[in-house]
């Protein structure tokens, strides 16, 4: 009955604040969509930013009051709001974007997730999403498609030069789960095989603007949670590493097709084996680094 009452309240705070913050947005969204100058802009990608951060502040309140089981956080010395960074991450859950928007708020820019194209005619958010300039994609196999979704996600890369911008890319491009491991045959024990596209578009695009790349890491050693037991205060223990990398040279020229994939193949072998580390030690740190009450929220 306890763990109801939270999915409700939260649930609520959640409903209260996205429709809020949401509100708030529209009036620059439609600036944004019939004044589409540059003067303008710049004004209204600011003012969106910020409202974007307030949301996701107000969720990581309630989601540090339902949830009280520690999370042991490192790596997050030497961010900035003020640079741009391409971040990746493994995939377990839809709870990975609340883990890192409650990380990320205001220690680096706004996190840009790349979306599926379907996502842009959700009502109020779905404009929100464009307004932000979300990457909207329509992950197909191949074809003129893809070809199309490369060039969305060029012009959206280049629309990032104009402010600091975190650009987030789940490479293995899907949720992790046992049947998917085993039908791509993965090499890894934690992981799928990861897709070298997506970063590579964002490498090549951003040259120059790129301060580094967010190698993140995210464990849950009392299981993978759902969204409803991160309302219900079920979360459990988090555990989150972040490694600072600079940008290869090699892997950033266009064409290096070989050199990027090889680049991530190392980083998902060392993801795998802290994962594997990771879940297989009985006692992690019981000592929470207290993110939902940090100055940055």
């Amino acid at each position: 009955m306890f763990a109801l009452l939270k999915m409700v309240a939260c649930g609520l705070v959640l409903a209260l604040n996205t429709v809020g913050c949401f509100s708030l947005m529209m009036p620059f969204a439609l600036a944004k969509l019939v004044l589409p100058f540059t003067p303008v802009r710049r004004v209204t990608d600011r003012a969106l930013a910020a409202l974007a951060e307030l949301w996701i502040g107000i969720n990581n309140l309630w989601i540090g009051a339902a949830n009280r089981a520690p999370w042991q956080v490192s790596g997050l010395e030497g961010l900035s709001p003020r640079h741009w960074y391409l971040v990746t991450c493994n995939h377990q859950t839809w709870v990975d974007i609340v883990v890192l928007q409650r990380v990320f708020n205001r220690r680096i820019p706004l996190l840009k997730f790349f979306l599926k194209r379907e996502l842009i005619y959700v009502p109020v958010i779905g404009l929100a999403w464009w307004a932000l300039d979300f990457p909207f994609m329509r992950r197909s196999s191949g074809g003129a498609s893809a070809r199309q979704d490369l060039r969305a996600a060029k012009a959206a890369c280049e629309k990032f030069r104009r402010m600091p911008t975190a650009v987030m890319n789940f490479s293995e491009g899907t949720r992790f789960t046992p049947e998917k491991q085993a039908e791509q045959g993965s090499p890894y024990r934690h992981l799928l095989v990861p897709k070298y596209g997506g970063m590579a578009t964002a490498l090549q695009t951003l040259q120059g603007e790129l301060d580094s790349v967010l190698d993140v890491t995210i464990a849950y050693p009392d299981g993978v949670p759902s969204f409803t037991d991160a309302l219900a205060g079920r979360l459990g223990r988090v555990v989150v590493h972040v490694e600072r990398r600079p940008v290869p040279a090699a892997v950033a020229r266009a064409g290096a097709r070989n050199a990027m994939q090889e680049w991530l193949d190392g980083l998902w072998r060392e993801k795998d084996a802290r994962l594997d580390m990771w879940l297989r030690e009985p006692t992690l740190s019981t000592q929470p680094q207290n993110v939902s009450r940090s100055s940055h929220d």
